[in-house]
């Protein structure tokens, strides 16, 4: 089963103010989702955002955003710039590849040498 894990691509701090708390200690966090299997790694174009309130903790969603809130992540919106969305083969796919190779090729041989 392929593990999936979400890679930081850029941290701003802002200062408008939390709608739980009205503290102006706020963290907008851009993640990319990379994908790790046994015979790939793969970097997904998925792009997620998360804006957590540094004094209470607290989750902020889009729901309880304030126009100035949302105007300062469409602008670190813009400025995010993900990793080229790809696919990178790990050792053992390299390895099993080869392997069936050979035996494809020693098949090969063994049915155009004939019986001795």
């Amino acid at each position: 089963m392929a593990k999936e894990k979400l890679v930081i691509i850029k941290e701003a701090d802002l200062t408008n103010n939390c709608p739980e708390c009205f503290n102006q200690e706020l963290k907008l966090t851009f993640f990319q989702r990379h994908t790790y299997g046994r015979l790939y790694d793969r970097t997904t174009k998925d792009v997620t955002h998360e804006i957590k309130c540094k004094k209470c903790k607290s989750l902020i969603y889009p729901v309880t955003w304030t126009e100035d809130i949302e105007r300062v992540y469409d602008y670190y919106q813009k400025m995010v710039a993900p990793n080229r969305a790809s696919i990178r083969f790990t050792t053992l796919f390299y390895v099993l590849t080869l392997l069936l190779i050979i035996a494809i090729a020693a098949g090969a041989y063994i049915v155009l040498k004939g019986p001795i």
